[in-house]
């Protein structure tokens, strides 16, 4: 063999057996742990704690014409999984018809959380007409809530009042807004 070729099948050698150990070299081990990527987990509206908001509407009676009125109202509610409870008090002014007049109300609400940002309840409570103080109402309804951004929300809701004093049925549609506290 020749001298030449020799060389040239040592300097292939030593390449060979030098690559390998380069590939060897281009292997490193991470000496910092990977980041975690942040995990959002969408719970939905928080329904828990108080609330305060106004609301307007239009009342109903046998004994005067289409009554309309601007209220306002402040609950509590507390939710167990999907079961909702609260409690609400709530005053408004209430022009048209006959008579202007304002109106308080007590009530407790017992609803389903139907989806993160959804509510539907049934509300019962105690009515009062504050202008005429010998009419009274056991109110019984339902409605809907819905959570707009992380602390409102805006619902409709529906009372009818059967009179305990006085002769005076109601039927009462409302629409307001709330702020979570």
């Amino acid at each position: 063999m020749r001298k030449s070729h020799k060389i040239v099948l040592a300097t292939l050698a030593m390449a060979l057996t030098s690559g390998s150990a380069f590939a060897a070299d281009l292997i490193t081990v991470p000496t910092t742990t990977p980041v975690e990527l942040p995990v959002y987990e969408n719970a939905g509206f928080d329904w828990n704690g108080f609330y305060a908001g106004v609301y307007g509407g239009i009342q109903n009676s046998p004994a005067g014409d289409m009554q309309y009125g601007l209220g306002a109202m402040a609950g509590v509610n507390a939710q167990f999984d999907f079961y909702l409870l609260g409690a609400e008090v709530g005053v408004q002014g209430i022009a048209g018809g006959n008579t202007n007049t304002s109106y308080g109300q007590i009530l407790g609400r017992a609803g389903l959380v139907v989806s993160d940002n959804v509510v539907v309840y049934a509300a019962g409570g105690y009515g009062i007409d504050l202008g005429v103080p010998e009419e009274s109402d056991v109110l019984l309804g339902g409605g809907v809530e819905l959570a707009v951004t992380d602390n409102v929300s805006v619902r409709a809701q529906y009372l009818h009042g059967f009179p305990l004093n006085g002769d005076n049925p109601k039927d009462q549609f409302t629409v307001g807004a709330a702020f979570h506290f």
